[in-house]
């Protein structure tokens, strides 16, 4: 069901501190926190003596007390102190996953340790470039992540789901191109000579006639960055000239908690007005907004699929990068099952 020898993203930077933080990372139970010297540490959650979460428990210096019977354990998973005890207990140990911090993200690699390599953690473009700026939010969703996935991959939606802020009828009458590798898959939209929906025109700062694209690129384990922008109409943005326009990277890593919940990062990458704080928390409150329309319709989906589980989702023209993205997914599923 779950990609492991990938990394996920476990949280925010910011939401990592001194204080233990539990997650549940592909029905795994993990606890992170940050040494003194703000180091990263992943350990199991479940202490091993009586199986309280050690995110119930408190950081110590460097180490990790459990809250019941005060059991210590360092970095590496291993029970440095047990408290009325002259000898440690050999099978006093819990699991250390790696973690790394990069492009504002903590992330976890799931699956062997010894194959976990900093190189392959996922890239958010331009996210530590100078020039632009990244911000988002998160979401617990009640569903499982490849809903998600196909929700993004399929940006037609928004003329349904989104009227009042991105979407727009254009969406709808413009043929995607969709391709794919052994690695990712890309769904590419361009509008030509139409009207920029509201969130676009704020940003162009004009009304006038643009041409729009929407490039979606899927990668493993579950993530999709959308290439998105608006620039004036016939100026070249097609042809790669977008210096009178503003792009963006729409930011999505879906972290798969169980079968069916999940846990939604998502954010935007820009490169216009990058010093205006309030434009960035106006942009996040208005993707946190237009991403809230998006969870009630994949929970409202996996609601359904849990009441009939014999009923099968279909698949139209438009779902082409969904069901391109899902056969990769199988087919990493079935390599691994495999070795």
């Amino acid at each position: 069901m779950f990609l492991r020898n990938f990394w996920y993203v476990a949280g925010w930077d910011g939401e990592i501190g001194r204080t233990p933080v539990a997650r549940t990372i592909c029905n795994e139970n993990i606890v992170l926190y940050r040494r003194a010297d703000r180091s990263l540490v992943a350990l199991e959650d479940s202490c091993p003596h009586r199986l309280l979460p050690l995110s119930q428990g408190y950081v110590e210096g460097d180490r990790l007390v459990c809250g019941y019977h005060g059991l210590e354990f360092d970095g590496d998973g291993a029970c440095v102190h047990m408290p009325n005890q002259q000898s440690i207990h050999p099978e006093a140990c819990v699991q250390a996953y790696p973690v790394v911090e990069k492009d504002r993200f903590v992330w976890v690699w799931i699956g062997d340790k010894e194959k976990a390599d900093e190189a392959l953690v996922p890239k958010i473009p331009h996210a530590s470039e100078e020039g632009w700026v990244f911000d988002g939010g998160t979401y617990d969703v009640k569903c499982g992540y490849e809903l998600l996935v196909d929700n993004l991959m399929d940006l037609s939606h928004e003329t349904y789901v989104h009227p009042s802020s991105i979407g727009q009828l254009e969406i709808t009458e413009s043929l995607p191109q969709t391709r794919s590798d052994d690695e990712s898959v890309t769904v590419e939209r361009w509008m030509e000579n139409i009207v920029p929906p509201p969130f676009w025109a704020n940003n162009l700062k004009s009304k006038e006639v643009c041409d729009r694209w929407q490039i979606c690129t899927f990668t493993l384990p579950s993530n999709v960055m959308i290439d998105v922008g608006v620039a004036l109409a016939g100026t070249g943005a097609q042809q790669g000239d977008r210096s009178k326009g503003v792009t963006g990277i729409v930011v999505n890593c879906m972290t798969p908690e169980t079968e069916t919940t999940c846990r939604y990062y998502w954010g935007m990458v820009r490169n216009f007005d990058i010093d205006d704080n309030g434009l960035t928390q106006n942009i996040k409150d208005a993707q946190a907004k237009v991403f809230y329309e998006d969870l009630e319709v994949v929970e409202g989906q996996q609601a359904n699929m849990l009441r009939h589980p014999e009923r099968k989702l279909l698949n139209f023209n438009i779902d082409a990068g969904g069901v391109r993205a899902r056969r990769l997914i199988d087919r990493a599923l079935a390599a691994a099952a495999a070795e």
